[in-house]
């Protein structure tokens, strides 16, 4: 049976992150454990997560891969889970990632898309149709395979593994998740289930200024790979086999 760790990586989201413990605390599949990264927050989120029963790691280093690298090092699962501080997992939702793990041993990396939450019905649309929608297909085109969505994100450890010196953890300024994606092996099993939800708040593209920052990471993160070579045609050769859309 596999050991599922989820991590959570948090920077001042203490009252955000309480929300994300206690769903996670109404799992039908309970995590054998829950590793709350503390990225030099101000606020009491060390003591929020130590009251839900999380393990804390301090990451003083500011940055969200520098964060969740963290967390996944500290990890002792087989199944590496990761949400957002402000990620509202549905009760099934681990079980639902250990099943499609256990179900398929060549699957490396599974993902799915967030139900955006606390903004405006026009919010709500840029969110889940251009970011999620038109970025993401944009981005699966780059990579050769599909996308994967930090806030509701599945790794195999021996994924993390092959890729944890090659992930960007230095920069603050990139997208965790498209860094890895990258960086994964060619041959990886990777799926995106659209039908794997979890509740995401959607005040990053509650404005024009906060919406353009997540597309210039993008960006960046596709500029610092390519210089490393990990965008060269010759790097990305996946086989026809890999995993795609659910």
């Amino acid at each position: 049976m596999s050991r599922v760790s989820v991590v959570v990586p948090s920077y001042n989201d203490a009252a955000l992150l309480r929300d994300c413990l206690a769903a996670l605390g109404r799992q039908t599949r309970p995590a054998d454990e829950i590793v709350v990264v503390d990225n030099a927050s101000e606020d009491d989120t060390a003591e929020v997560a130590t009251a839900a029963g999380a393990r804390v790691v301090l990451e003083t280093r500011r940055g969200i891969l520098s964060a969740t690298a963290a967390g996944f090092d500290a990890a002792d699962g087989d199944l590496l889970l990761r949400l957002d501080a402000d990620s509202v997992p549905p009760p099934d939702w681990i079980e639902r990632v250990v099943a499609a793990f256990e179900a398929d041993a060549r699957l490396d990396a599974l993902s799915g898309p967030g139900d955006y939450y606390g903004a405006s019905p026009v919010v709500h649309w840029v969110a889940e149709h251009v970011y999620i929608g038109a970025y993401s297909r944009i981005v699966s085109v780059v990579l050769g395979h599909p996308v994967v969505f930090g806030s509701n994100l599945a790794l195999r450890a021996t994924a993390w593994r092959a890729v944890r010196d090659r992930v960007h953890r230095e920069t603050r300024e990139v997208h965790d998740d498209f860094d890895i994606a990258i960086n994964l092996e060619p041959g990886s099993g990777i799926r995106f289930d659209r039908t794997l939800r979890v509740g995401v708040s959607a005040r990053p593209f509650a404005s024009a200024s906060g919406f353009a920052r997540r597309i210039d990471w993008a960006f960046r993160t596709m500029a610092i790979n390519h210089r490393g070579g990990a965008l060269w045609p010759g790097r990305r050769r996946w086989p026809a086999t890999r995993r795609g859309d659910a």
